[in-house]
């Protein structure tokens, strides 16, 4: 988690995705959204915006807030989410004594499992636990050049940043008061693109790894075997999925592969975190969210594949629309990771 400035403007959610963008406001005290929107954006050109000197990023945020925006806004200062794959978070244990240094113990961390030098990132840490022997620190690096592309494209559209923050980060939030979360989870966030995949415990990240296979994979898999239009691959995606059926047959071995290589790079999440974070702690369930959460059946799933408790998760039961009208089911999910961002409270930045 970035910390630029501490402020007391409520704070609006801006969801920045290898795919689009996003933006949520929310009473938090009546769990009301008070306005929202969203844009489907180049992935390709979205790229360019965060590596080179494009202006497309916040030509469409301003877009955005200029013309979309269902409801209304209540402030101009945002809390970031960029994606996860473009950050590095994690978890470890250190000794008492080893508290007084702790920036010089994180970076030493840095050093050793982040590819990029320590120079080239914003990093943050927090101490999320402590015994009389060890304490354990959360820390997060995002490369700063990520970082200041991010918050200029949204200077650049009038708009205040206050937080930056993995899009992981948000999830967890938004799960720890709407799920049990708790409890040692995993979070499978399957986006049109890309797939993050964390292990939660104590509402914390613990250890985030991913994999470039996202709904769209699962759409392009059902048009290229059952020889159909994009479209029509679609629609067999979200209303017929992985339930029984001869047709759901032919739609579940056109994804089951790409499925299969969401299912093996959960296993590896699951098992560092319990082999090098924590080995007492029994992972208890799998949460699914994100866009591509929106195939029937993907619960079952991954219950039957990983021999555990696995769905949907579900925020949306908490959050209420109001007199605004809702997005569609099937485009409910895309914004979980906005709301995450929209619920963060000026006080509880990190000082």
């Amino acid at each position: 988690m970035i910390k630029l400035f501490h402020t007391d403007k409520q704070l609006v959610g801006l969801d920045i995705s290898s795919t689009g963008i996003k933006i949520m406001a929310i009473d938090t005290k009546k769990w009301l959204v008070v306005g929202y929107g969203s844009l489907d954006l180049d992935p390709n050109k979205i790229k360019e915006s965060l590596e080179g000197n494009s202006q497309y990023l916040a030509d469409n945020i301003k877009l955005l807030i200029g013309e979309k925006i269902i409801g209304n806004l209540p402030s101009n200062h945002v809390a970031i989410g960029i994606p996860t794959t473009r950050s590095f978070s994690r978890t470890f244990n250190l000794p008492v004594k080893v508290e007084k240094k702790l920036n010089d113990a994180v970076n030493l961390e840095v050093d050793q499992y982040v590819p990029l030098p320590a120079a080239a990132l914003n990093i943050d840490y927090e101490v999320i636990e402590r015994s009389k022997k060890e304490i354990t620190v959360l820390m997060s690096a995002i490369a700063k050049n990520v970082v200041d592309k991010c918050v200029v494209a949204a200077e650049k559209s009038g708009l205040i940043v206050d937080l930056v923050e993995p899009s992981m980060s948000a999830v967890a939030r938004l799960l720890a008061k709407t799920e049990e979360a708790d409890l040692p989870t995993v979070v499978v966030d399957i986006g049109p693109a890309n797939t993050d995949i964390a292990v939660l415990d104590n509402n914390a990240v613990r250890i985030t790894g991913g994999i470039p296979i996202g709904g769209n994979t699962f759409t392009l898999d059902i048009a290229k075997k059952l020889d159909i239009p994009l479209e029509n691959a679609h629609q067999l995606k979200v209303l017929n999925g992985l339930n029984a059926g001869p047709r759901q047959q032919k739609i579940k071995d056109s994804i089951e592969p790409s499925l299969r290589q969401i299912v093996t790079e959960t296993r590896k999440v699951m098992r560092y975190y319990t082999e090098r974070i924590n080995d007492d702690r029994k992972i208890e369930q799998l949460l699914i969210v994100g866009s591509g959460s929106n195939v029937p059946g993907i619960g079952e799933y991954f219950t039957n594949e990983l021999i555990m408790a696995a769905r949907v998760a579900s925020p949306w039961q908490k959050l209420d629309f109001g007199k605004l009208p809702e997005p569609v089911r099937q485009l409910r999910a895309r914004y979980t990771t906005v709301a995450g961002l929209a619920i963060v409270k000026p006080e509880d930045i990190w000082k």
